[in-house]
Order: C-alpha cells, then structure tokens, then sequence
C-alpha cells in the first residue's frame, strides 16, 4: 500500500491530502480545523485529521509532496525586483530576509513541522515539491472522468505561471503553454477586488456577486489601457496602473486616476452604482477572455473535453459562459481549484507522473461528492450533545427527513451537518445552511440575520438533477455548485416594469421568480446539481418536493461572516446560538432553538 501525502501551504488556504494507491482517502483545509479563514499557515491539523483516518504514522507514508517549488518562486520575486527596479526595494526588503531565513529552505522547514507532528519522523528524503501549475493541472485530469482532456488553468501567480495549458491522457500531463508573471488574470481580477474594497485572496467571490447589480461601463476602459488581449487569447498586462509587483497595494494612483475613483475603504464607504458598475466591467472582460481562450484550446487541439482548476476557475459566471458557448462536449472543473486544491494535486501528479502507475477509467470523477473531511457518527454527536449540555431529540431516518422538510416549508433556516465535511469552499450538504427557495424573505433572513453578511450576495439552488432542465437554463451536471445558469422563463414572473425603475441594491426587493431566494438580479443562479450520490442530503429534497411540488432548495455554507464553515458539532451548535437559526439537524440529532439554554462554551 502505497501512502502519498499532499501539502499546499504558506500563502493562502493550506491543506492536505492523502492518497492510498492512488485513491483518494482523505483532504482537508486547515481553516476548517484552525478557525482562521484561508489559514496560510502550515495544515498541521489537516495532516493529523488525516493519519487518524488511515490509521497511520508519517513514518508510513511513503512520499510526501509541496504544491509548488520555492527555488523557482524565489528566482521569480529576484528577476521582479530586479527588472522594476528602484521601484522594488520596498517590497524587496520585506519579503528577501523571510525568504533567506525561512522560505529559501522550504524542505527543512516542512521537515520541522513534520517533526512536530510526529518526533519519530526521521526521513527527509521523502520530502519532494511540484510544480504549483502542474499539481493544479492534474487536480482537475485524474479525478475528471476523461481519459483525454485539455486543462486550462489560471489564477494569481504560482512560481512563474499565472495561465497554463496542458493536455491529459490517460495517466500523463504534458503542459503545453504558459503565460508568465506579471500578467495575470487572476491578479488583474484581484485588483479590483481590491479597488472595490474586498479583500485580495477571499473577497473575490463577492466581486462577482456585485457584477449583476451594475453595467459593464468600463469594459472598454480596461481593454484600452489595462490589458491588451491577442487574438490567440493571450494577454499582457498594462504594469504602470498596478503595484502588485512592486509594492505593498494592488493598484496606484494612475489607476485611480483612470476611473477617476479611488480604492474604496470599507470602514468608511458603503458599495455605490460605480461600484457595481466597475465590477460588472471586470466581470465582463474575464468572462470574454475565458471563453476566447477556451475556443482557441478547442480550435488547436480538436480535443472535446476541458478540465478547470486555479483560483479563475471559482469564477462560475465565467465557467458558465464557457458551456453555453458550446465549445467543449463536456466540462469538468476541480471543486477545490484554488491553493486548496493544489495538495490532491501535487499527490496525484507523483502518483501517476513520477510513479507511472496505471490510471482507471472513472465513470464519473474520483471525488465522491467533495465529501473528503471529518465525520461523526451518531453515537459521538450525542456524546458531544449531552457534554455541552444542548438540548436535543434522536429520531429515525425518515422522522428527521420528515420533521426538517416540514420545517423547511415553514420558512425556517436549518442548520445542516451530516456526514463528511466538504473539501474546498463550497457548501455540498455537508456542512449546510438550508432554507426554503419559495421563500422571498430567506435570502434577506439568511444574510442579514444567519450569516451577518453583505445583503447583495446571493444563494445557492440545490435541485434534484433529474429536474434540472425543468428549472434551469443549464446543459450540464453541477455537483460543485461551479457553473451558473439561468432560470427558466415559464419559472419567472413578469415584473419588468419594476426592474425597469430599480437601481443598484433596489434591485433586490423585486421578486423575479418562483424560486426567489435563488434567483439573481439577473435571473441567474450557481447552481449544485443533487443526485443518489449525496446520500441524505438528496433523500430531504425529495421530500421537500414530494410535499411541494418544488425540487430546489438553497443551500449555502454553514458559517457566518469572517468564519470558515463549521466542522465539528461544537462548531456547529456555536453557530446555531449565535443566529436566527432555527433548527439545527446533527446526524441523527434534532435541536430547536426555543428548546435552548445559553451556554459558555
């Protein structure tokens, strides 16, 4: 049996993976253990949660793999600082000393926070480290469900990379193609997460929310002076409005200059139509240049199928845009496709690459739902309950299916925790908050009172697959919840005349369909497709339609604001006291919040 260990780490949503024989056994994201969002730091909770799974010792782990080489980095940020110089010293004196102290040494390092894992840990030599764009390229081919596939990857940077294309077949990756920092799309992205007043590497998503509430006005504005797209797709990048190279910001005072607006402080300025208008420009511009690069892949290389992985790849607006395109037969995109992600990777990419091993055809793809954390059974949650002194019922699989769709239907918001936790940043129904998409008033409920966060954003339908195209504008199986489609016209109600009046956020209020808790302002939706495979989670939906007619719920993650998803039921139940969550669903475990005493935990 042998044991590999993936490791991302040290710049933003560390984790780790564990393969056994190739097959995925095991990932986790160290946020979900540490309770710090996007942790960075090593995923030493992350690589104990996963030798307790398999039972094993580091010692028995065979080989242990970094998502990215330091050398190469390192010889990026000297040839940056160089090359803009005297521009650069400011950033270069920060960063150089961490990097001849700490960085530079990366095997030693990752050696010491094994040994503090495990002191009978003695073997360096099983350390080795992949390329940051290689371990994200076969994160999305060898769990894919395709024995050949073109593999388009695009994020900030990693060592020099920021676009790559490569081609899967069978068990080999050859990459073909790279853009090269600093022209990148997801720094350019980043930049006006920035600008908006998000924060760079976890506000992104929030970005894209805004886009739907403005107009792409300045769409052209950034294609004539910020990047200059090449009709092959390739890009540069105009440095002289940016500072991310060489400074401690995103942007400067010529890109201010340029949109006649400087960056947006949070603390002092709310979110405004030239907000919204500025996101839906950037939007715009990543979306039509995904969708030129995804035809001139297919135009190359005649291949049908595409396989999606980097942060860009979060980017489901743009995911979408491709499949309606039509250009590929099938698009498959990796759900833990940021940093996250780059552990499963950098361990598939040695087990096959390196290894040579034979890869099995996988019918569907090799992630099982994304279900790869931590579990509890019913015996542990009611242990845990009963210590914490929560007052609760047990009760039979089809009571709780039929007590939590009951009260679904009822306008509640339900705290949903069963089975293993989600690997990557969405909610799967694992670790859910769920709530009634009739309802007009959840998603209002859901963000202001549950999840204390932005009213703008939107939610997530969960539907049963088999009544997809009855609900949706959508072609292709969603598990992931990565691509967005629109709603059905038969499904919408026809309030043209209030949109016609509506600005910015006043778009909210209007009721748009039947399902209007995850409709869009534009009528859209990201979409997780719910099928046999999601075990209970796709049991209640049935349910829920069974009572109504209805086969579509929300669904999104259980956290608030500031926090990453919950993951133990301590996690959990913090939550549920915390917010107007009304009920909270463990296991086999009911608990209403009427029924609830205060407690310090």
């Amino acid at each position: 049996m042998t044991k590999i260990l993936g490791i991302s780490a040290f710049y933003h949503d560390s984790a780790a993976t564990l393969l056994e024989n190739g097959k995925i056994i095991a990932a986790a994201q160290e946020e979900r253990f540490s309770r710090k969002k996007h942790d960075s730091r090593f995923p030493i909770n992350s690589i104990n949660f996963l030798l307790r799974q398999s039972q094993c010792k580091l010692n028995d782990v065979d080989k242990i793999i970094f998502y990215e080489k330091p050398f190469l980095k390192f010889e990026r940020l000297l040839e940056t600082y160089i090359g803009f110089s005297p521009d650069g010293y400011k950033q270069f004196s920060k960063a150089i000393p961490i990097w001849l102290k700490e960085k530079l040494f990366q095997k030693n390092q990752i050696f010491e926070y094994l040994k503090s894992i495990d002191n009978q840990f003695e073997d360096i030599s099983k350390i080795f480290f992949s390329e940051h764009h290689l371990s994200h390229a076969a994160s999305a081919f060898y769990p894919s469900p395709f024995d050949k596939a073109i593999i388009l990857t695009a994020d900030g940077v990693g060592e020099w990379a920021t676009t790559t294309v490569g081609i899967g077949e069978n068990n080999r990756i050859k990459m073909l193609k790279e853009i090269h920092f600093p022209h990148s799309i997801g720094l350019l992205y980043s930049a006006f997460t920035y600008y908006t007043g998000f924060k760079v590497n976890g506000g992104e998503y929030k970005l894209m929310g805004l886009a739907p509430y403005g107009e792409p006005k300045y769409t052209q504005l950034i294609l004539d002076n910020l990047i200059d797209i090449k009709n092959d797709g390739s890009f540069r990048l105009n440095q002289k409005f940016f500072d991310y190279a060489t400074g401690l910001t995103m942007t400067n005072k010529m890109f201010d200059d340029l949109f006649n607006n400087k960056p947006r402080d949070p603390k002092r300025e709310d979110l405004n139509q030239f907000h919204m208008d500025i996101a839906a420009s950037i939007q715009k511009v990543t979306e039509d240049l995904m969708v030129k690069i995804a035809k001139n892949l297919f135009s190359e290389y005649k291949i049908p199928n595409l396989c999606l992985a980097g942060g860009v790849a979060l980017n489901c607006v743009a995911n979408g845009k491709i499949l309606k395109e039509k250009i590929f037969e099938n698009i498959w995109i990796q759900p833990a496709a940021g940093d996250a992600g780059g552990s499963l990777g950098a361990a598939m990419a040695y087990w096959y690459s390196e290894l040579e091993m034979k890869r099995s055809q996988n019918t569907r793809d090799s992630m099982r739902c994304s279900y790869l954390g931590p579990e509890y059974s019913n015996d542990e949650v009611k242990k845990i309950l009963t210590k914490i002194g929560a007052n609760f019922i047990s009760t039979s699989k089809d009571e709780l299916l039929e007590y939590t769709s009951n009260k679904l239907i009822e306008g509640n918001a339900v705290g949903w925790f069963q089975g293993k936790m989600e690997f990557g940043p969405r909610a799967l129904g694992g670790r859910s908050i769920l709530g009634d998409a009739r309802s007009p008033e959840m998603q209002r409920k859901l963000n202001l009172k549950v999840k204390f966060r932005e009213s703008f954003r939107p939610f997530a339908p969960a539907v049963l697959f088999e009544d997809l195209n009855d609900w949706f504008d959508l072609d292709n199986e969603s598990p992931y919840m990565l691509l967005v489609g629109k709603v059905k016209k038969d499904k919408l109600i026809d309030n043209q005349e209030k949109i016609n009046l509506a600005k910015g956020l006043e778009k909210l209020d209007i009721i748009r369909s039947k399902i209007p808790a995850v409709t869009h302002v534009d009528n859209s939706a990201r979409i997780q497709t719910v099928t046999k495979e999601n075990g209970l989670y796709h049991e209640l939906i049935k349910k829920f339609k069974e009572k109504t007619g209805c086969p579509v719920i929300v669904n999104t993650s259980f956290n608030v604001r500031g926090e990453p998803p919950v993951n133990t039921p301590i996690d959990a139940y913090k939550c549920f006291m915390s917010t107007d969550l009304d009920i909270l669903v463990i296991g086999n475990c009911i608990l209403e919040k009427r029924d609830q005493i205060k407690l310090e935990l």
